[in-house]
């Protein structure tokens, strides 16, 4: 099993402009993907336009992990996103995630709470995947 984590999955679908958001999707979430972040549940197509939009923001970032553990089929983390978007303001994020893994290795659920560091009430979705 070829097992995602959320640097890579971020990476490719927020600042890997070579794949599209659909190809970073299928590269990292199953079909049947859902995700709950700060309370709220998105199925993988919310999640899909989410990201869209977040791109359309974006001129630059990166995502450091300072956590990561996987089990099985269980994965965990603690990540900080850095954005800089196209109008020059940043944006940072600290994410605490528990998500499951399908058996090849993609994410099957995430369930995830955000604390914004960096960036106006505005930004509060752009720094996560919700």
């Amino acid at each position: 099993m070829n097992r995602t984590g959320v640097k890579a999955a971020l990476t490719d679908l927020i600042f890997n402009t070579d794949l599209t958001v659909q190809e970073a999707a299928d590269r990292h979430f199953t079909p049947e993907y859902r995700q709950r972040t700060d309370g709220q549940w998105a199925d993988r197509a919310e999640f899909v336009e989410h990201i869209t939009h977040v791109r359309t923001l974006v001129a630059d970032g990166h995502v450091e992990v300072q956590d990561e553990l996987y089990d099985g089929g269980k994965y965990a983390d603690r990540h900080t996103v850095y954005i800089t978007k196209k109008d020059g303001s940043t944006v940072t994020t600290e994410v605490y995630l528990f998500a499951d893994l399908a058996p090849d290795g993609r994410f099957s659920r995430i369930e995830e709470t955000t604390l914004m560091l960096e960036g106006s009430e505005a930004d509060r979705t752009i720094g996560s995947a919700r």
